[in-house]
């Protein structure tokens, strides 16, 4: 694979990713329900699906 390749895929691959985190937060936020997510500060929390998406502009439409 030439780098111009490589380079397609990894984006590919990582648009691929936020799409599917994305619908995974939706459905999770739909039913109450909370996600398990690792801080900066590497502590473990359990936080509502719905407050991910607030605070963060990429899941938001």
């Amino acid at each position: 694979m030439s780098n111009k390749e490589i380079r397609e895929f990894n984006e590919k691959l990582c648009r691929g990713l936020e799409i599917a985190e994305k619908r995974m937060l939706q459905e999770k936020a739909l039913r109450g329900q909370d996600v398990i997510v690792c801080g900066t500060d590497m502590v473990i929390r359990r936080i509502p699906a719905k407050q991910v998406i607030a605070e963060n502009p990429v899941f938001q439409d």
